[in-house]
């Protein structure tokens, strides 16, 4: 039934700064805007890799969903120190990386609104390993 995880949504305070984040930043794509009836951009899709996106839509940041749970979201990436690097000379603010309990690398960094993403690097020993594919 399910196949995989489409989008995540977020609602940020200012569309062009938290889209030039993901982009320049973080190095996704603009795969389309949101337009309204009156021709105005209130919303961006970023391509993430595969199937997976981020919608990003402006608006009022905890207004829509006050008891909301989210914690954060979690981006695999190639090779976490690597990318700590790449992102600390793109002058983003990232933790050293560490190994986690699950025996995958992470590091951690926020978006413009404060959203935490975890950047993680799976290994062989992994406890996510075997459910891979």
């Amino acid at each position: 039934m399910i196949k995989s995880l489409a989008h995540l949504c977020f609602t940020v305070r200012n569309l062009k700064t938290s889209e030039g984040f993901y982009n320049d930043k973080l190095g996704l794509r603009t795969a389309f805007d949101f337009i309204n009836d009156k021709g105005v951009r209130f919303g961006v899709y970023l391509h993430v890799g595969g199937r997976s996106f981020i919608e990003l839509f402006q608006g009022k940041v905890g207004a829509a969903a006050p008891d909301q749970t989210f914690k954060h979201f979690c981006l695999e990436v190639e090779d976490v120190a690597v990318a700590v690097q790449t992102l600390r000379g793109r002058g983003v603010e990232v933790t050293d990386p560490k190994m986690g309990s699950d025996g995958s690398w992470q590091a951690w960094l926020a978006d413009p609104d404060g959203n935490k993403i975890e950047l993680h690097g799976y290994l062989p020993g992994s406890k996510q390993t075997p459910w891979l594919k």
